[in-house]
């Protein structure tokens, strides 16, 4: 009898109730909140749906379902002198460094030396052993003290949604997603007009304005390029960059991104009304030309080879993108394009929404940096839009290009959210003049966005990461 007391008090005690955090239940309503925008308000159901469950789970106590700490030892032989110890355990959290004496030393090394070496030696091994994290490099120490010392290092391990989530931290989810992105884009309007380049080029100034924003609000310049990638409007770019520069900051910059994608119809035209004339909203554009298959194939096979010779870090993204529409413009994997649309990008979908919201624990989450990058998320949106309808207004005034005026409004599809932002372009246009067709037009810029957002964050790892 006194066994099954024993028993039922061990089960209540194990129970989750009792570890909650006052964390945990505010995350609760963060979770509720995001329902509300993705299932009620239908605001990119698909990802904020994934993405608050996992977040749900992340914040119910568990058995080691989703991380486990576990401990690994390196043994550093560097002579005393100071020393940086690269640790590359996916999930570093911290290190500590054994004193010497604890570390079963050879003292066979001091055989030979007279009584003063031996001293000397001595003394050299008492000193104080410590291991400093490298500002800026996570997984990296500056260890000093001892000859001999055994590093033991803390990481989160375990549970299957941690081995779910190595998708993103091998960089797995994102790259399928853009597979996905490229199969079910017509590249057709960008190569018709090649000028709409500069179109999503002009955009990107949102991402690099948020960067200096970042940085002057005190992020390091990797945690700063990842926050200023939202700007772009392209959440698997920001979820590729968050986990290579800053990935302790995951999952609010994956929130921000995909809320605000899905927050474009809303951001969007109170700007592109406030920086344009209502005839500069009525210009209608002339129709593009029919670009061939050959065409199509071509710009995949030559912008694969050029985007990855000048940014090598960008491949995983581009790659993938380049080879998803080449499967779609060749016509003969039509097996391999309805897996990479359908199949595969809602698997991968669901993967990667739930293994964000995993990331999203109470005691990360809630903090002021959070506020922070989800107010700089708003900046980088509005700056990146702006810059683009700004930048059609300039081009209106080239002399070769007068004759056949831009209609600005496609300026803001520079953003990256394919198709929406063209969607909202089109919208805008038809509200002045309903006979305006601007959606073809607008595709152009869209997705020159996707591909600049792209190599910056390709640019950033190159020049950022340790």
């Amino acid at each position: 009898m006194q066994e099954l007391i024993n028993s039922f008090a061990d089960f209540v005690q194990g129970m989750g109730l009792f570890a909650m955090t006052w964390k945990m239940y505010v995350m609760w309503g963060v979770v509720a909140v995001m329902l509300f925008f993705g299932v009620v308000k239908q605001f990119e159901p698909l990802l904020l749906v994934p993405i608050a469950f996992g977040a749900l789970i992340a914040n119910i106590p568990d058995n080691g379902m989703v991380i486990t700490q576990a401990q690994r030892e390196v043994l550093s032989v560097k002579n005393g002198q100071p020393h940086t110890e690269r640790i590359n355990d996916v999930g570093f959290i911290s290190a500590e460094v054994v004193p010497y004496a604890e570390s079963a030393p050879n003292m066979q090394v001091a055989e030979g030396l007279s009584d003063e070496q031996k001293r000397e030696y001595l003394a050299k091994m008492d000193q104080p052993a410590v291991a400093t994290p490298v500002e800026g490099k996570k997984g990296q120490l500056t260890i000093t003290g001892q000859k001999a010392q055994k590093v033991l290092v803390s990481r989160l391990e375990g549970g299957l949604f941690d081995f779910l989530g190595q998708g993103i931290k091998c960089e797995i989810f994102p790259a399928l997603i853009f597979m996905g992105v490229g199969a079910l884009t017509d590249f057709g309007p960008l190569l018709a007009s090649p000028k709409a380049l500069l179109l999503g080029a002009a955009a990107q100034g949102g991402v690099a304005f948020t960067f200096i924003a970042a940085m002057a609000l005190g992020f390091t310049r990797g945690e700063a390029s990842a926050i200023g990638i939202i700007g772009g409007a392209d959440g698997p770019t920001s979820i590729f960059l968050a986990s290579n520069l800053a990935p302790h900051l995951l999952g609010a910059i994956a929130v921000a991104a995909y809320t605000y994608m899905a927050l474009v119809p809303l951001i969007q035209p109170p700007f592109m009304k406030l920086f344009t004339t209502e005839a500069q909203r009525k210009i209608k554009m002339k129709s593009l030309r029919q670009v061939s298959k050959g065409e199509k194939l071509f710009f995949c096979f030559v912008v694969t080879i050029i985007t990855i010779l000048i940014c090598p870090d960008a491949a995983p993204l581009l790659g993938m993108l380049m080879f998803g529409n080449f499967l779609r413009e060749c016509k003969v994997t039509e097996r391999l394009v309805n897996c990479a649309q359908n199949e595969l990008m809602n698997i991968t979908t669901i993967l990667l929404g739930v293994s964000v919201g995993l990331t999203m624990q109470g005691g990360r989450f809630l903090q002021v940096d959070t506020l922070l990058i989800i107010g700089l998320g708003v900046v980088a949106f509005a700056v990146a839009t702006v810059c683009g309808l700004i930048c059609a207004q300039l081009m209106n005034l080239v002399p070769g290009w007068r004759k056949n005026p831009i209609n600005p409004l496609i300026g803001s599809a520079g953003v990256s959210a394919v198709p929406m932002a063209a969607r909202v372009s089109h919208n805008v246009g038809q509200q002045a003049d309903r006979t305006n067709f601007l959606l073809m037009h607008a595709m152009g810029p869209n997705v020159a966005g996707v591909i600049g957002t792209a190599v910056i964050a390709g640019y950033y790892i190159t020049t950022l990461r340790g």
